[in-house]
């Protein structure tokens, strides 16, 4: 019998819903859960930020606080500087870590959406109890980690998980790599390998009989160098009220090449990974990523009607105007 495939997010009302959508022998649709979009519930960062615990924990940040129009305290995230003491105050603060640099020009996340990630992943896990598994017995698989290594950071800080991370820069790994080895919380549950072209986004990384429980990527964006440019004017020209800055626009969460593009963006990197996530099914128990534009799903939902997948979910993040997705596909519904 021909397995039907549905739309996700085609439909009108699903596109910020949870679409749990398996596929079962007899070609019907399982049930579609729609949810408001937001910061996970378990996200600490969902009521705001401790600006006083934060300066309390790293000193530095307290000359980018500044007051709001409302009178709260914040900081200005036009300013590159202003977001990387921020995410160094967040990281010492509830994270442990005490070291943590970028070279220059690097991507900055976020740290809230990041952890938003994590969590919404854990629930991916969790199963039929409900509970988010924790612990170094669940393996995590980091697609393209960086030099910030911001996952492994924050899964092994909130689950105690264990990570692989994947990096095809040679100087965002071995970055990387330092700052794996300089904090100890760390060292043990964190390894960062090279992948020798930017093709290779699942196909090699694993050694032999290695499985995880998921993959997780924020895979590049936009299309080319000019994309990605126009695109941090438009973010630029959106911090500062509408206005276009007499100075060339630096973008506040950074960004080299690598990061930000590749040749066909988002849509083309995602559908390579979910070819090469049919290759070795069994490789991971959920394969996930973000899509950032709601116009990359059709060709990423074609692509994976083409390999059968056997559930496929679509789960909405958000922090502040910023929406995207998670897309979250597996092979074996029982795994």
């Amino acid at each position: 019998m021909k397995r039907e495939f549905p739309r996700f997010g085609g439909g009108r009302g699903l596109g910020w819903g949870v679409a749990r959508v398996p596929i079962s022998s007899n070609g019907k649709v399982g049930p579609v859960t729609e949810v408001k979009p937001g910061l996970h519930p378990r996200n600490r960062h969902a009521a705001g930020y401790d600006f006083p615990a934060l300066v309390a924990a790293s000193p530095e940040l307290a000359r980018f606080v500044r007051p709001s129009p409302a009178g709260r305290p914040t900081v200005d995230f036009a300013d590159p500087a202003a977001v990387l003491a921020l995410n160094r105050a967040l990281l010492r603060c509830y994270h442990g870590i005490r070291e943590w640099e970028l070279p220059p020009g690097s991507l900055c996340p976020p740290i809230p959406g990041r952890l938003d990630y994590l969590h919404h992943l854990a629930d991916l896990l969790a199963g039929k109890n409900g509970v988010p598994p924790r612990g170094p017995e669940i393996a995590i698989l980091d697609l393209g980690t960086g030099a910030n290594v911001v996952y492994p950071i924050l899964g092994v800080s909130e689950y105690g998980w264990r990570f692989v991370g994947t990096e095809v820069a040679a100087e965002s790994a071995a970055w990387a790599e330092r700052m794996v080895a300089a904090n100890p919380a760390l060292a043990a549950a964190v390894e960062v390998r090279r992948v020798a072209r930017p093709e290779l986004i699942l196909r090699g990384v694993a050694k032999p009989g290695e499985t995880f429980a998921a993959a997780m990527c924020n895979p590049p964006f936009h299309a080319s160098p000019a994309e990605a440019a126009a695109g941090t004017a438009r973010k630029v020209r959106n911090l500062n009220g509408g206005k276009t800055p007499a100075a060339a626009p630096v973008l506040n969460f950074g960004g080299r090449g690598h990061e930000l593009w590749c040749p066909g963006g988002e849509v083309a990197f995602v559908r390579r990974m979910v070819a090469q996530s049919a290759e070795q099914p069994e490789l991971c128990r959920w394969f996930t990523t973000l899509v950032s534009s709601r116009e990359s799903l059709p060709a990423i939902e074609q692509a994976l009607r083409d390999v059968r997948a056997a559930e496929v979910r679509i789960i909405p993040v958000a922090q502040g105007q910023k929406k995207t997705r998670i897309m979250a596909w597996r092979f074996g519904a029982g795994r």
